[in-house]
Protein backbone atom coordinates (compact mmCIF):
# COMPACT_ATOMS: atom_id res chain seq x y z
CA UNK A 1 0.00 0.00 0.00
CA UNK A 2 2.67 2.30 0.92
CA UNK A 3 4.57 1.44 -2.44
CA UNK A 4 1.35 2.31 -4.26
CA UNK A 5 0.92 5.72 -2.52
CA UNK A 6 4.53 6.75 -3.59
CA UNK A 7 4.36 6.06 -7.02
CA UNK A 8 1.13 7.95 -7.36
CA UNK A 9 2.13 10.47 -5.86
CA UNK A 10 5.62 10.75 -7.92
CA UNK A 11 3.42 10.39 -10.88
CA UNK A 12 1.43 13.41 -10.33
CA UNK A 13 4.17 15.63 -9.65
CA UNK A 14 5.82 14.75 -12.74
CA UNK A 15 2.50 15.74 -14.67
CA UNK A 16 2.01 18.91 -12.93
CA UNK A 17 5.61 19.53 -13.56
CA UNK A 18 5.49 18.95 -17.37
CA UNK A 19 1.71 21.24 -17.06
CA UNK A 20 3.41 24.01 -15.24
CA UNK A 21 6.58 23.37 -17.93
CA UNK A 22 4.03 24.07 -20.94
CA UNK A 23 2.99 27.19 -19.03
CA UNK A 24 6.58 28.85 -18.62
CA UNK A 25 7.84 31.56 -21.09
CA UNK A 26 4.79 32.25 -23.63
CA UNK A 27 4.59 35.24 -25.32
CA UNK A 28 1.26 36.54 -27.59
CA UNK A 29 1.83 38.76 -30.05
CA UNK A 30 0.30 39.84 -33.71
CA UNK A 31 1.50 40.89 -36.73
CA UNK A 32 -0.20 41.73 -39.82
CA UNK A 33 0.09 42.72 -43.70
CA UNK A 34 -1.68 44.85 -46.04
CA UNK A 35 -1.55 44.40 -50.13
CA UNK A 36 -3.31 47.63 -52.25
CA UNK A 37 -4.94 45.55 -55.18
CA UNK A 38 -6.73 47.30 -58.27
CA UNK A 39 -10.21 47.49 -57.78
CA UNK A 40 -11.84 45.47 -60.95
CA UNK A 41 -15.28 45.11 -59.97
CA UNK A 42 -17.85 47.96 -60.78
CA UNK A 43 -21.92 48.45 -59.73
CA UNK A 44 -23.92 50.73 -61.29
CA UNK A 45 -27.43 51.69 -59.95
CA UNK A 46 -29.83 53.42 -62.78
CA UNK A 47 -32.72 54.29 -61.24
CA UNK A 48 -35.81 56.67 -61.87
CA UNK A 49 -38.64 57.98 -60.13
CA UNK A 50 -42.31 58.71 -61.48
CA UNK A 51 -45.75 60.74 -59.81
CA UNK A 52 -48.72 61.15 -60.17
CA UNK A 53 -52.26 60.95 -59.32
CA UNK A 54 -53.29 57.50 -60.11
CA UNK A 55 -50.98 54.67 -58.51
CA UNK A 56 -52.27 52.09 -61.37
CA UNK A 57 -50.84 54.70 -64.06
CA UNK A 58 -47.39 55.39 -62.24
CA UNK A 59 -46.61 51.69 -61.70
CA UNK A 60 -47.58 51.31 -65.37
CA UNK A 61 -45.00 54.22 -66.08
CA UNK A 62 -42.37 53.00 -63.75
CA UNK A 63 -42.41 49.57 -65.49
CA UNK A 64 -42.65 50.59 -69.27
CA UNK A 65 -39.51 52.31 -67.93
CA UNK A 66 -37.41 49.58 -66.46
CA UNK A 67 -38.57 47.29 -68.71
CA UNK A 68 -36.92 49.33 -71.58
CA UNK A 69 -33.25 49.74 -69.99
CA UNK A 70 -33.80 45.93 -68.88
CA UNK A 71 -33.83 45.11 -72.83
CA UNK A 72 -31.06 47.38 -73.87
CA UNK A 73 -28.72 46.12 -71.06
CA UNK A 74 -29.57 42.22 -71.73
CA UNK A 75 -27.89 43.06 -75.13
CA UNK A 76 -25.05 43.67 -73.94
CA UNK A 77 -24.89 40.82 -70.49
CA UNK A 78 -22.13 38.48 -70.32
CA UNK A 79 -21.44 36.43 -66.66
CA UNK A 80 -18.50 38.12 -65.19
CA UNK A 81 -18.15 40.93 -67.35
CA UNK A 82 -21.70 42.53 -67.10
CA UNK A 83 -24.44 41.17 -64.60
CA UNK A 84 -27.87 42.58 -65.06
CA UNK A 85 -30.64 42.78 -62.24
CA UNK A 86 -33.18 44.70 -60.98
CA UNK A 87 -33.18 46.27 -57.45
CA UNK A 88 -36.07 48.60 -55.73
CA UNK A 89 -39.16 48.88 -57.26
CA UNK A 90 -41.42 50.82 -54.61
CA UNK A 91 -44.65 52.72 -55.01
CA UNK A 92 -46.04 54.72 -51.90
CA UNK A 93 -49.05 57.05 -51.75
CA UNK A 94 -48.11 60.71 -50.90
CA UNK A 95 -50.12 63.17 -48.70
CA UNK A 96 -51.37 66.50 -48.54
CA UNK A 97 -51.66 68.67 -45.58
CA UNK A 98 -55.22 67.28 -44.48
CA UNK A 99 -53.56 64.18 -44.00
CA UNK A 100 -54.95 62.24 -47.27
CA UNK A 101 -53.61 61.08 -50.34
CA UNK A 102 -53.26 63.47 -53.06
CA UNK A 103 -50.93 61.16 -55.51
CA UNK A 104 -48.38 58.18 -55.65
CA UNK A 105 -45.04 58.18 -56.23
CA UNK A 106 -42.57 55.64 -57.02
CA UNK A 107 -39.33 54.45 -58.46
CA UNK A 108 -37.22 51.57 -60.03
CA UNK A 109 -34.18 50.71 -60.07
CA UNK A 110 -31.37 48.69 -62.28
CA UNK A 111 -27.97 47.13 -61.64
CA UNK A 112 -25.53 46.69 -63.73
CA UNK A 113 -21.96 44.87 -62.66
CA UNK A 114 -19.17 42.91 -63.18
CA UNK A 115 -15.41 43.31 -64.31
CA UNK A 116 -16.01 44.92 -67.99
CA UNK A 117 -15.87 48.32 -67.10
CA UNK A 118 -16.01 49.96 -70.15
CA UNK A 119 -19.08 47.37 -71.27
CA UNK A 120 -20.75 48.54 -68.60
CA UNK A 121 -19.93 52.42 -68.89
CA UNK A 122 -21.21 52.13 -72.35
CA UNK A 123 -24.10 50.22 -71.54
CA UNK A 124 -25.22 52.81 -69.47
CA UNK A 125 -24.80 55.52 -71.57
CA UNK A 126 -27.28 54.33 -73.77
CA UNK A 127 -29.73 53.49 -71.55
CA UNK A 128 -32.42 56.56 -71.95
CA UNK A 129 -35.13 55.64 -69.47
CA UNK A 130 -33.34 55.35 -66.42
CA UNK A 131 -30.50 57.87 -64.59
CA UNK A 132 -27.39 57.17 -62.91
CA UNK A 133 -28.22 57.03 -59.64
CA UNK A 134 -24.59 55.92 -57.96
CA UNK A 135 -21.70 53.58 -58.53
CA UNK A 136 -19.42 52.01 -56.20
CA UNK A 137 -16.26 50.24 -57.06
CA UNK A 138 -15.17 46.22 -55.59
CA UNK A 139 -13.26 43.88 -55.76
CA UNK A 140 -14.32 40.44 -57.52
CA UNK A 141 -14.20 36.71 -55.89
CA UNK A 142 -11.16 35.96 -57.71
CA UNK A 143 -9.24 39.13 -57.43
CA UNK A 144 -10.02 39.40 -53.44
CA UNK A 145 -8.77 35.93 -53.05
CA UNK A 146 -5.54 36.63 -54.56
CA UNK A 147 -5.14 39.65 -52.65
CA UNK A 148 -5.96 37.89 -49.25
CA UNK A 149 -3.52 35.11 -50.06
CA UNK A 150 -0.98 37.62 -50.44
CA UNK A 151 -1.15 39.48 -47.67
CA UNK A 152 -1.69 35.66 -45.96
CA UNK A 153 1.99 34.96 -47.06
CA UNK A 154 3.14 38.22 -45.85
CA UNK A 155 1.52 38.43 -42.29
CA UNK A 156 3.10 34.85 -41.69
CA UNK A 157 6.85 35.82 -42.42
CA UNK A 158 5.70 39.01 -40.25
CA UNK A 159 4.75 36.98 -37.50
CA UNK A 160 7.59 34.52 -37.65
CA UNK A 161 10.14 37.87 -37.56
CA UNK A 162 8.70 39.22 -34.48
CA UNK A 163 9.00 35.84 -32.87
CA UNK A 164 12.55 35.19 -33.85
CA UNK A 165 13.56 38.69 -32.57
CA UNK A 166 11.41 38.30 -29.34
CA UNK A 167 13.03 34.97 -28.57
CA UNK A 168 16.16 36.90 -29.05
CA UNK A 169 15.84 39.28 -27.13
CA UNK A 170 15.16 37.27 -24.26
CA UNK A 171 17.93 35.53 -24.90
CA UNK A 172 16.64 32.24 -26.16
CA UNK A 173 17.59 30.43 -28.87
CA UNK A 174 14.34 29.28 -30.26
CA UNK A 175 10.34 29.54 -30.73
CA UNK A 176 7.53 26.81 -30.62
CA UNK A 177 4.28 27.85 -31.52
CA UNK A 178 1.47 26.84 -29.44
CA UNK A 179 -1.28 28.77 -30.93
CA UNK A 180 -2.05 30.73 -33.68
CA UNK A 181 -4.81 32.00 -35.47
CA UNK A 182 -5.54 34.39 -39.17
CA UNK A 183 -7.71 36.81 -39.79
CA UNK A 184 -8.63 38.25 -43.23
CA UNK A 185 -10.38 41.86 -42.98
CA UNK A 186 -12.53 43.62 -45.54
CA UNK A 187 -11.27 45.35 -48.69
CA UNK A 188 -10.84 48.92 -47.51
CA UNK A 189 -11.49 51.30 -50.06
CA UNK A 190 -11.06 54.85 -50.01
CA UNK A 191 -13.84 57.33 -50.12
CA UNK A 192 -15.48 58.00 -53.49
CA UNK A 193 -18.38 60.62 -53.99
CA UNK A 194 -21.37 59.03 -55.71
CA UNK A 195 -21.54 61.04 -59.06
CA UNK A 196 -25.30 61.94 -60.18
CA UNK A 197 -26.03 61.21 -63.49
CA UNK A 198 -26.62 64.78 -64.48
CA UNK A 199 -23.00 64.75 -64.46
CA UNK A 200 -21.75 61.82 -65.22
CA UNK A 201 -23.55 62.26 -68.74
CA UNK A 202 -21.92 63.70 -71.73
CA UNK A 203 -23.89 65.54 -73.99
CA UNK A 204 -24.13 62.28 -76.89
CA UNK A 205 -27.19 60.40 -75.68
CA UNK A 206 -25.57 56.95 -75.66
CA UNK A 207 -21.97 58.13 -75.07
CA UNK A 208 -20.03 55.92 -72.26
CA UNK A 209 -20.21 57.43 -68.46
CA UNK A 210 -16.80 58.24 -67.73
CA UNK A 211 -15.50 56.05 -65.29
CA UNK A 212 -12.26 55.07 -63.33
CA UNK A 213 -11.34 52.54 -61.22
CA UNK A 214 -9.21 52.87 -58.14
CA UNK A 215 -7.36 50.89 -55.32
CA UNK A 216 -8.06 48.29 -52.35
CA UNK A 217 -5.99 47.45 -49.64
CA UNK A 218 -6.59 43.68 -48.49
CA UNK A 219 -5.08 43.18 -44.85
CA UNK A 220 -4.76 39.97 -43.05
CA UNK A 221 -3.53 39.35 -39.09
CA UNK A 222 -1.78 36.40 -37.51
CA UNK A 223 -1.83 36.25 -34.04
CA UNK A 224 -0.86 33.92 -31.50
CA UNK A 225 1.01 32.48 -28.52
CA UNK A 226 4.43 31.36 -29.02
CA UNK A 227 7.20 29.46 -26.00
CA UNK A 228 10.75 30.84 -25.80
CA UNK A 229 12.85 27.80 -25.48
Amino acid sequence: MIFLFASVATMGASAQDREQGMLQNLVNLSASATVEVAQDWLTLNMTTTREGADAGTVQTQLKTALDTALIEASKASKPGEMEVHTGNFNLRPRYGRDGKINGWQGSVELVLEGQDIQRISQTAGRIQTLTMGQMRFGLSQSQRAKAQSEAQVLAIENFKSRANEIARGFGFERYSLREVSIQAGNAAEPPRAFMQAKTMRSSAEDAPVPVEAGKAVVDVSVSGTIQLK
